[in-house]
């Protein structure tokens, strides 16, 4: 990640760089050309204009293609994007939303608010379990923005750990089923099949089987050999079946 948002930074610099020597020789052929300043001067406004347009029109881009992201495209993503695009998906379910800065934001990673109802939210893209430190950070945030409630939001799960400090504070968690649910009733059209794709599939209720380790639920998975039902607690245990 660390590597992707170098280069991102370097192609920025980079296209700053070929806009500045863009106008400068747009200018000056221009002025070659009709000897006028003023003509020069109109002709860097228009290559201005046009590069800032196509800029517009990515961003569009980029914008309409964030809110249509699935589950499967926000384990791709960055800590950043991740926020963003819960920004989009809030909004797309009534809430005021405001993604707070990238340093320094006490906690929460979004303020948002319906209702008359403010909520903090702190967003973790994460590929293993959201411990406390989420939970801690996001409940003390309440106080400095003045919000009522306070969630967190992750592509993953939460450990015991978490779950139970939440519960204590009153922390709202939003795990990766949930998170699903909220994509799909924005967007419908989304590719369930690829929404889950990633996900462990809880067997149904009639269906289900506890470990005989530790006693929590089984879950389908699936591996190269095939699918399997492995502990829900993976990996403090181990424990599989074969299906």
């Amino acid at each position: 990640m660390m590597a992707r948002r170098r280069r991102r930074k370097k192609e920025a610099s980079l296209l700053e760089g070929l806009l500045g020597f863009g106008m400068l020789g747009v200018g000056l052929l221009t002025y070659k050309v009709t000897d006028s300043i003023k003509i020069s001067f109109v002709a860097c406004g228009a290559l201005l204009g046009i590069v800032i347009s196509v800029i517009i029109m990515r961003n569009v881009a980029y914008t309409e293609r964030l809110k249509k992201s699935g589950i499967a495209d926000i384990d791709k993503m960055e800590g950043r994007e991740f926020e963003h695009y819960l920004g989009h998906l809030f909004k797309s379910h009534g809430y005021d939303v405001k993604v707070t800065q990238a340093a320094g934001d006490f906690g929460a990673d979004l303020v948002i608010s319906k209702d008359g109802k403010k909520i903090v939210v702190q967003a973790k893209r994460y590929s293993k379990n959201v411990g406390i430190k989420a939970v801690q950070e996001t409940h003390s945030s309440m106080g400095y923005y003045k919000a009522g409630e306070a969630w967190v939001v992750t592509n993953s799960k939460y450990t015991d750990a978490a779950r139970e400090l939440a519960n204590s504070l009153n922390v709202k968690l939003i795990g990766r089923e949930q998170l699903i649910d909220l994509i799909l009733k924005q967007n419908p059209q989304n590719n369930t099949q690829a929404a889950q794709s990633t996900v462990p599939e809880q067997l149904p209720q009639k269906e289900e089987k506890r470990c005989p380790k530790c006693g929590a639920p089984m879950v389908r998975r699936k591996s190269s050999m095939g699918y399997f039902l492995g502990c829900e607690n993976f990996p403090k245990c181990k424990s599989t079946q074969v299906i």
